[in-house]
């Protein structure tokens, strides 16, 4: 049977690409994300490195992985313009290893689309803004770099 959709394996991708000596990421998150998130309106924080410049933007969401994906998307999209055309067209999470409770692993999958393709990527963390957070990064990332290369 053809399959309809073609949806790349951005993580393995990715992960093959850090293991090069000469990789360089197009951007660097400087420290960490913040997150308030007080149930009604979620609002993430970021600094960014990238081309020499430092960007510090904050954004507001729906839910946190919004407010996350917001953030993100809004201090990239200033150096890489390729930002603007992307897409989260599924989120998913899966607890792993349930009998741990709260401290459980949990995996994060976010699909991306620019309108022509689609990726996914995966993360893991205890703590599932963390791995939503670690998934939106490497989605946008690949998005920047398959955009250089011209897929």
């Amino acid at each position: 049977m053809k399959k309809l959709i073609n949806i790349i394996d951005a993580t393995k991708d990715l992960n093959i690409l850090r293991s090069r000596k000469d990789y360089r990421a197009p951007f660097e998150i400087v420290g960490t994300y913040r997150l308030i998130d007080d149930g009604l309106r979620p609002e993430a924080t970021v600094i960014i490195k990238a081309k020499k410049k430092q960007m510090h933007e904050a954004s507001t969401g729906v839910g946190p992985v919004d407010a996350l994906a917001n953030v993100l998307k809004k201090s990239l999209s200033s150096m890489f313009p390729v930002i603007q055309g992307i897409s989260l067209v599924d989120f998913s999470s899966r607890i792993h290893d349930s009998r741990s409770g709260t401290a459980a692993n949990v995996e994060v999958n976010i699909i991306f689309s620019d309108g022509e393709d689609i990726w996914s990527v995966v993360a893991m963390s205890e703590n599932i803004n963390q791995a939503s957070f670690v998934a939106l990064v490497d989605g946008f990332e690949y998005a920047i770099l398959a955009s250089k290369t011209g897929k």
